[in-house]
């Protein structure tokens, strides 16, 4: 089939479903069980930082990844511009925009000032449906803006 002979509620049924693994995916990372994020992925699945030689491939890895985060990170991902280009019936390919504020030390209740994100850039992900489900397969971060997590001072005890 021909991605020209796709029925158009098809097509908007696999765009919103891989833009729902999208949010999904900061949602865990932010606010759910980093350890989950795999489950977002095909079982072969890869997430990578080409700037820096990075690369997580397969869910177990993936797990064990996002699962080592430190306990006391707090994180914010705003994404943005979501663009969905479905290839196929059962593939797809998306670009979307982020920024990450994020600090480390953080105290549970705690308000933190205002700060610059940590990172911008987007993202480069393909999707491909498997057994009527669709999962991320690649994760490219493409990172022109970036620095090193800031580590909040602990609190003073007074």
């Amino acid at each position: 089939m021909a991605i020209h002979d796709l029925d158009p509620v098809a097509r908007l049924l696999a765009e919103r479903a891989c833009e729902r693994l999208v949010l999904d995916l900061v949602h865990r990372l932010d606010l759910g069980d980093p350890s989950t994020v795999c489950d977002l992925f095909t079982p072969d699945g890869v997430w990578e930082w080409p700037y820096d030689g990075r690369r997580i491939e397969g869910r177990e890895a993936l797990r064990a990844y996002f699962g080592s985060r430190p306990v006391d990170r707090l994180s914010r991902r705003m994404c943005t511009n979501i663009l969905v280009t479905v290839d196929s019936t059962d593939t797809a390919a998306a670009t979307t925009y982020f920024a990450t504020y994020r600090v480390d030390g953080y105290t549970d209740g705690t308000l933190i000032p205002p700060r610059l994100p940590a990172n911008v850039g987007h993202y480069e992900d393909t999707f491909r449906k498997i057994d009527g489900v669709w999962l991320l397969a690649t994760r490219t971060l493409v990172l022109p803006f970036g620095g090193p997590t800031e580590r909040l001072d602990a609190p003073s005890r007074s």
